[in-house]
Parts: structure tokens; C-alpha cells; sequence
């Protein structure tokens, strides 16, 4: 029997410790927030995907009433990226979400589903997504999907060697 170790690095800091261009891609992620068509939840979830030729695609989320017809503001600003920009690759990804108090003190996570469009997005490009998680109490730096979602399941999982 061996062990093994996962390595995942999550950073927790002020957006002032972040660059001029990771705080403008935040400030679109929670100007995003107010495109979101929450009347149910009134969780309402911004995100912006910056591609590699500096584009900006932003994303929010979308209920509907039979619940899974909905989409999350991840996946809406990654698809929408893809479907416009399908030759640059995403590099960094910002979310923020706010609900009937304002924006929300802690970062939220993307979920599964979103985590594996991200993911999906990485091994596309051969590049990592740096993730940036709003909150007003900090933001969370993630390097790569592969720190919020380990072990996880892509293309090559099903090649057999």
C-alpha cells in the first residue's frame, strides 16, 4: 500500500495585495452579479473569464422555475467564451455573488459541474485557469481547477495504459 499526497494551493488575500489586472477582472465579476435572473433564490452569482488576448467574457446566473433549466455564471461566461472565442484559451476566471444584503463577506466555490467545465476548459488549452473568489473579507487565488477539484476525471482518464 502507498500513500499519496495532493498538492493543492489555495491562497486567501486582500484585493489589494492583487494585481490592477486581477482587481478589474473582480470588479466585472461583481458588476456581473447584476445581470443575474435570480427571482427565486435572489443568489445572485457574477463571473469573468479574461482570455489570453486580454478579452473579457462575462457570465451570470439564470434560474428558471423547473430548477435544473437553470445555469450558473460560471459555466454561462465560459460557454459563451468558447462559443464567441473558440481559439483563445481562458486564463483566469473571477466569481463573485451577492444576495439581498449586498456582496457576500465570504468567497463562494464554484460547484461540481462548474468546476469540471473548468477543468474541461485546462486540458482543452494545456493551460491552468487561475481562479480569483470574491468576497468582501478577501478573495481566494486558486492556481488551477486541479486544486478545487482533485482526482478528478478528463480525457485521458479513459485512454487505457
Amino acid at each position: 500500500m502507498k500513500k499519496i499526497a495532493l498538492d493543492i494551493q489555495i491562497t486567501f488575500c486582500q484585493t489589494d495585495e492583487l494585481s490592477s489586472g486581477e482587481n478589474r477582472l473582480l470588479e466585472q465579476a461583481i458588476a456581473a452579479t447584476d445581470h443575474a435572473y435570480a427571482p427565486y433564490s435572489n443568489f445572485k452569482v457574477g463571473a469573468a473569464a479574461l482570455l489570453d488576448d486580454d478579452t473579457v467574457v462575462i457570465g451570470a446566473n439564470q434560474e428558471n422555475a423547473a430548477y435544473p433549466s437553470g445555469l450558473c455564471a460560471e459555466r454561462a461566461a465560459l460557454f459563451s467564451a468558447q462559443s464567441q472565442f473558440p481559439d483563445k484559451a481562458v486564463t483566469m476566471l473571477a466569481i463573485a455573488a451577492k444576495n439581498g444584503q449586498g456582496l457576500l463577506k465570504s468567497p463562494i466555490t464554484p460547484c461540481g459541474a462548474c468546476r469540471q467545465v473548468i477543468l474541461e476548459i485546462e486540458d482543452r488549452y494545456r493551460k491552468n485557469v487561475r481562479i480569483l473568489l470574491y468576497g468582501t473579507g478577501g478573495v481566494y487565488v486558486i492556481r488551477s481547477a486541479k486544486d478545487i477539484l482533485p482526482l478528478s476525471f478528463i480525457a485521458d482518464n479513459m485512454e487505457n495504459e
